[in-house]
Order: structure tokens, then sequence, then C-alpha cells
């Protein structure tokens, strides 16, 4: 079997991650989703409009997603490639070249993003509108 292991907080969940999703689970037979933590969140400096247990109720609906396991930190990739014995790990193009370090692991692919639809391009127009 063919694993494929994919990061992110997947707020307002849109068309883009589900692309996404389809496009990372095709390179495999099964796609884990890292999904980070309220508190991995802060780390970062994000605010998610849902929280992590909403967050990952809907990414177990979705059909490309064969399990989802919590980000806690940016240095458990390592662990979470070894520990599940991934093959490929994937993540979108604006993060080209900062996780080239994984590729001592497994292949590293960076798929380019969806045209005109991001999380923050979808905040933005809502705060716009108020």
């Amino acid at each position: 079997m063919r694993k494929v292991i994919t990061y992110g907080t997947f707020d307002l969940l849109h068309y883009g991650h589900i692309l996404l999703f389809q496009r990372a689970r095709a390179l495999g037979d099964h796609l884990t989703v890292a999904l980070s933590t309220d508190e991995f969140n802060t780390i970062k400096g994000k605010a998610a409009y849902f929280p992590y247990h909403k967050r990952k109720m809907m990414l177990e609906a979705i059909k490309y997603v064969d399990a989802v396991i919590p980000e806690h930190c940016w240095e458990q990739k390592a662990s979470d490639i070894s520990n599940l014995h991934i093959h490929t790990f994937v993540m979108g193009d604006d993060w080209k070249g900062k996780f080239d370090d994984l590729k001592a692991y497994c292949e590293v692919i960076y798929l380019a993003r969806t045209p005109d639809i991001s999380t923050t391009s979808i905040k933005d127009s809502l705060q716009n509108s108020i």
C-alpha cells in the first residue's frame, strides 16, 4: 500500500482543499491528513474559525481522506513519516522548498494551488462585506 500525507489547518473548507485531497490521494492508496491542533495554530499565529474537533469531523467525511491525525508541532513530520510508513509527503506549492529535508524519508511533492480560492481570500471577502 502506497501512503501519502499532507498537513494543514484546513479551516473554512473549500473546493481548493477538496481538489488538493483528490490529487494527493491519486498519488497513493491511502491519504492521511495531519490537522493542526488549536494549540499549534496559536503557536503559528493563526486563528481558525472552527475548533479542531469540528475541522477533523469535516475532513473525516471527505471520501479522499482515509485518516486524520493531530499536528502538534513543525518537528513531528519526520516521525509521522517514519511511524506511519509514508511514501509521499504532499504540500501546496506556496511551501516549495520548505520541506525538502523530508526527502531523506520519502518522496516530497508540491502541488499547484487552486487558482482564485484560499481560506485567506474567503476571510478577507467576508471581512470586507461587513
